[in-house]
């Protein structure tokens, strides 16, 4: 769900690099683009300033941690006023010649106003062309720094760019400490975002890198970095001076009057965060709490690595395994023997295919049943979770991971939404049930005969298989899908929505960290570029399949004084930039609107999409890598529009329980007809897609909907309990609790005695409380697409006036405004606007069957 998300979350990847620590480990996050030089606003204040870019990347949605624009107009200075303002400081600034020659050779003025045909057609042909589209060389041969980060030139630029943005953290750390008059004390709340900005600025950026890069040594130091600016983030998390100094402005009227709505709900959540970090507890009971989290991240990834079956494999006659997918049988079969891995796809697929039902038990049965040494683990990290609660002054975990950022706001109102939802889904799960016994009646010619735990996806699949037609195949409807296309779809989408859209630019040397990686700009209808984006969307040896978004800079205002403090710095080896507002933001993207300068939101979207093996044919993608395509992008259309003046309460950094409605909601536009139409045509002969081989696909991955929503609303039951005040009893068993749910919530069949599935749960780790939070992102979504966007009809997918309405309630606050009232104004029900119990509760009552939608249109 965040902010380098996470990728298309599913129900059912835990993220080893989240942490439990403190207020300053909240999220991660972009670069830029460089325009030309205009007429300079101090000698001609009149005349329309030049341009300059910008762009950012998240995650698995979940949401990333940390705690602590536009493709428009920027004021530019000329060299000679900067001369005449920094006397002292010319040397850092290029010079006129300098600067012209590097406008010259790749930054010069980019007309986004030009012909929006003109770039759509561009667009595809960036992606589609057997060899991408490639734009004119640049005369340059210096690198100018991934994301056009000066700093980073070079793999031993990342130490110096984090030396740089820590000696910068440690003198707000000390202004901070040091504030005493109300004006000192008005500012702290800028001071702690920037100090936030300042460590995200490194560690985004070197996660990124350190995961994406194909070069080992950029990797290396990205990794060393990112470590150097992690322990200094620990460290300020065990000082009590920013907490105190942060509750004595929040106490004071006259300090907090002059605040705005945005920097308030920031001041909130850094409060919420040392609370969480237990700073302000004795230095005995903060030393402990270092070291619980310390030992909850250790064994917590133990747990996930270290995931066992308690059986490893099945081996039986090969007569048992009849009905057996052919080629997979051929493959596991040794002599007259198969022998079954119980855990992965052979084992699922052997579920789904072998006919003898006591076969199908064994291999259920160890499918289920986790090592002990995996409960062990899982159970030591719940109970150390239980005591770190305690020990920060919490009920439970459940409330501590609750209480920030949560929509929900505690335990029980997570258990009204989901016992909400349970009594909306069951009469459809009760339906697919019957279907499913009546079924097996059918093939054992039976009357009466119970539906087994390891019946379930055998006839679910015997359904399906009735349903799939021979002649409609995924190949035909990929044909459809090129990468070029869906891009070119994207871009349309958002342009009727948002009035944005993605207009392909030239890289400068050493911008990107592969020839495949494409850059876009992001701009509006009246030229203004508003965010960066950088595409890496196919296959190559080593890289994660994960498809993410990552935000590897956020947005934020940069204040004057930010700017005079770059002008003021003597350091001799900072690199050379065009002007203070650009070397103030790296030399990254800025822009300047309604007299605010800011950093623009730089994206990565990284994906695995394969390359085609034909040179005359583009890349084409299956329905679901367009749907994940889709998904992808609502984080990344939520961190363009959500450009606030916080880092805090940037793009996707809201609640986590909200973070993944953008990209669900995206989905639900990836299915429509009326999209659909604006871009899907056959790559050779241009024919229009026929909606009824994307209606088949969705019928066939909705059929058991019901079934799949009792699992997870099971699953988040769990969760909950599992981190209840009672873990720390020392009765606690997870098994117990685990089979207790089932007899008590499921409708289905329920795991045999003895089974313990509870061990290869790994969200777990990473999503400790918060579960739930896949299926209510589900219900927001499908809420949101029938109420504003009506579900499609009448075109009502592609209305601006629709867009504008999420735009402007929902999408462009961020987390800078309580998401329940994003939520009431968005829907136009006041009965959200509480956020309370009754409103988890109406939300789950809401259901997450979309009759309306795709029962009319298939």
């Amino acid at each position: 769900m965040g902010s380098t998300d996470h990728g298309k979350t599913k129900a059912e990847n835990p993220d080893p690099f989240r942490s439990a620590t403190g207020p300053l480990d909240r999220w991660v996050a972009g670069p830029r683009w460089v325009a030309g030089f205009g007429n300079c606003h101090l000698c001609s204040p009149r005349v329309s300033p030049a341009v300059i870019t910008l762009r950012r990347m998240p995650a698995p949605v979940p949401v990333r941690q940390t705690m602590l624009n536009s493709t428009g107009r920027r004021a530019w200075i000329c060299t000679q006023c900067v001369r005449h303002a920094t006397k002292p400081l010319q040397r850092r600034w290029q010079s006129a010649a300098s600067a012209a020659a590097q406008a010259s050779s790749g930054s010069s003025p980019v007309d986004h106003s030009a012909s929006a045909n003109h770039d759509d057609l561009i667009l595809r042909d960036l992606f589609d062309a057997p060899s991408g589209r490639t734009f004119p060389k640049f005369s340059l041969k210096k690198g100018q720094g991934l994301f056009k980060n000066r700093y980073l030139t070079s793999p031993e630029g990342f130490l110096r760019f984090a030396q740089k943005n820590l000696q910068l953290a440690t003198k707000i750390v000390q202004r901070v400490i040091d504030a005493s008059t109300v004006q000192e004390y008005q500012a702290i709340v800028r001071d702690l975002d920037r100090l936030s900005d300042l460590l995200c600025r490194v560690l985004d950026l070197s996660d990124f890198v350190r995961m994406t890069h194909p070069d080992a040594r950029f990797q290396e130091a990205a990794a060393a970095a990112w470590s150097m600016v992690y322990q200094y983030m620990n460290q300020l998390n065990t000082m009590t001076g920013l907490s105190d100094q942060l509750g004595i402005a929040l106490s004071k009227p006259e300090v907090t009057r002059v605040w705005s709505e945005e920097e308030k709900s920031v001041a909130e959540l850094l409060k919420l965060d040392f609370m969480k970090s237990a700073v302000n507890l004795p230095k005995a009971a903060r030393d402990r709490f270092v070291d619980l989290s310390s030992r909850i991240s250790d064994i917590g990834s133990a747990f996930v690595q270290g995931m066992r079956p308690e059986k490893r494999k099945i081996t039986l006659p090969s007569h048992r395994f009849y009905g057996l997918y052919p080629n997979l049988a051929a493959s596991l079969k040794v002599r007259s023997q198969i022998s079954l891995p119980t855990v992965g796809s052979e084992a699922a697929a052997a579920l789904q295919s072998v006919y003898d039902e006591d076969t199908r038990k064994e291999i259920y049965v160890a499918q289920r049943t986790a090592s002990r040494e995996t409960i062990t683990h899982l159970e030591a990290m719940l109970k150390l979770r239980g005591e770190l609660a305690e020990l920060a002054g919490f009920e439970s975990y459940g409330h501590m991971a609750l209480k920030d950022r949560m929509m929900a706001k505690s335990p029980a109102s997570v258990m009204e939404f989901l016992l909400a939802l349970r009594n909306h889904n069951a009469p459809t799960i009760q339906r697919e049930l019957n279907e499913l016994i009546e079924r097996k009646r059918e093939r054992l010619n039976v009357p009466d005969t119970q539906l087994q735990a390891w019946d379930r996806d055998f006839y679910m699949e015997k359904i399906r298989s009735d349903m799939r037609s021979r002649q409609r195949q995924e190949d035909q409807l990929a044909a459809f899908f090129s990468v070029g296309t869906v891009m070119q779809g994207l871009s349309r989408l958002f342009s009727r929505l948002y009035g944005i859209r993605f207009v392909p630019r030239e890289t400068l040397p050493g911008e990107t960290w592969h020839p495949d990686v494409k850059r876009l700009d992001v701009v509006s209808d009246d030229g203004e570029q508003v965010a960066v984006l950088y595409c890496d969307l196919f296959y190559r040896p080593q890289k994660s399949p994960n498809p993410a978004h990552f935000t590897v800079r956020c947005s934020r205002e940069i204040l004057q004084s930010e700017i005079d403090e770059v002008a003021a710095d003597q350091t001799s080896d900072m690199p050379s930039f065009e002007s203070a507002e650009l070397a103030a933001n790296d030399g990254m993207e800025i822009s300047t609107r309604n007299g605010k300068l800011k950093q623009l939101p730089t994206i990565a979207l990284v994906c695995d999409f394969p390359k085609s093996d034909n040179s005359k044919e583009p890349a084409f993608l299956s329905f679901y890598s367009v749907e994940t395509l889709f998904h992808e992008m609502g984080h990344a259309i939520h961190s363009i529009l959500a450009r606030t003046n916080f880092q805090n309460v940037s793009g996707t950094r809201c609640a986590t329980d909200f973070a993944e409605l953008p990209s669900t909601l995206m989905e639900h536009f990836a299915a429509d007809p009326t999209v659909l139409s604006l871009f899907a045509r056959h790559w050779k002969s241009d024919r229009a897609l026929p909606f009824d081989l994307v209606a088949e696909r969705i019928r066939l991955s909705k059929r058991f909907e019901g079934i799949d929503t009792e699992h997870q609303i099971l699953l988040a039951m769990v969760d909950q309990a599992y981190h209840a005040p009672t873990v720390t009893n020392s009765g606690f068993d997870s098994t117990d609790i685990f089979h207790d749910i089932q007899s008590r919530f499921a409708h289905g069949p329920k795991d045999p005695a003895g089974t313990c599935w509870q061990g290869f749960f790994g969200h777990l780790h990473s999503y400790g409380s918060t579960y739930y939070s896949y299926l209510f992102d589900r219900v927001l979504a499908e809420r949101v697409w029938r109420v504003v966007f009506k579900a499609g009809e009448d075109g009502a997918a592609i209305s601006r006036e629709n867009g504008e309405r999420l735009k402007e309630n929902l999408l462009k606050w961020g987390g800078g405004r309580d998401p329940w009232t994003c939520l009431s104004d968005t829907l136009q029900d006041d009965r959200l606007a509480p956020g309370d119990e009754k409103s988890m509760a109406l939300v789950g009552s809401w259901g997450i069957k979309d009759d309306l939608h795709y029962t009319k249109k298939l």
